[in-house]
C-alpha cells in the first residue's frame, strides 16, 4: 500500500495526502525557483521533516522514561545551495524547558540525533542541530 498519493494542481503548485488518514499536504514552488511560495516548499518539508522527526523520536524516549517534553519547540531555517540546486544547510534550534535534568537532556539529544531523517539525509548537507533549555 502506497503512503502517499500526490496531485499536480497547476501553476507550480501539488496536493499530497495521507493516505492512511487522508490529510492532505499543499507545496508550491519557492519564490527563488520561479513559484509563488504560498505554502512550503518540496525542500522546506525536507527541514522541516527532520525537525518534525528529532521531536518525535525524544517524545518517544521521554515517554518510556518519563520525562515531561510538553511545550518543546523547534525553528527551522533551510538554505539552498546551487550548482547544483541542493539543501546545503539545514539550522534548527530545539527549545525545551530549562528545568530538565542534565542526564534527562543528554539522553533526549542523543535520540534526537538518531532519528531516521537525520540517519537518511546526505552526508554532504550541513546539519546544524542547536538544543536550548529556556
Amino acid at each position: 500500500m502506497s503512503t502517499s498519493k500526490i496531485i499536480y494542481k497547476n501553476n507550480l503548485r501539488t496536493e499530497a495526502q495521507h493516505i492512511a488518514s487522508g490529510q492532505k499536504i499543499i507545496t508550491d514552488a519557492p519564490l527563488d525557483n520561479n513559484g509563488k511560495g504560498e505554502a512550503f516548499s518540496p525542500t522546506d518539508l525536507v527541514a522541516t521533516a527532520l525537525a518534525s522527526c528529532m521531536i518525535t523520536i525524544m517524545a518517544i524516549a521521554a515517554e518510556k522514561n518519563g520525562i515531561n517534553i510538553s511545550e518543546t519547540s523547534a525553528s527551522v531555517k533551510k538554505i539552498m545551495g546551487t550548482n547544483p540546486r541542493t539543501i546545503s544547510d539545514v539550522v534548527i534550534d530545539i527549545n525545551m524547558s530549562k528545568d530538565l535534568a542534565i542526564k534527562d537532556r543528554k539522553r533526549l539529544e542523543k535520540a534526537a540525533l538518531a532519528c531516521p531523517v537525520h540517519k537518511s539525509l546526505h552526508p554532504d548537507m550541513n546539519k546544524e542541530i542547536t538544543f536550548s533549555y529556556i
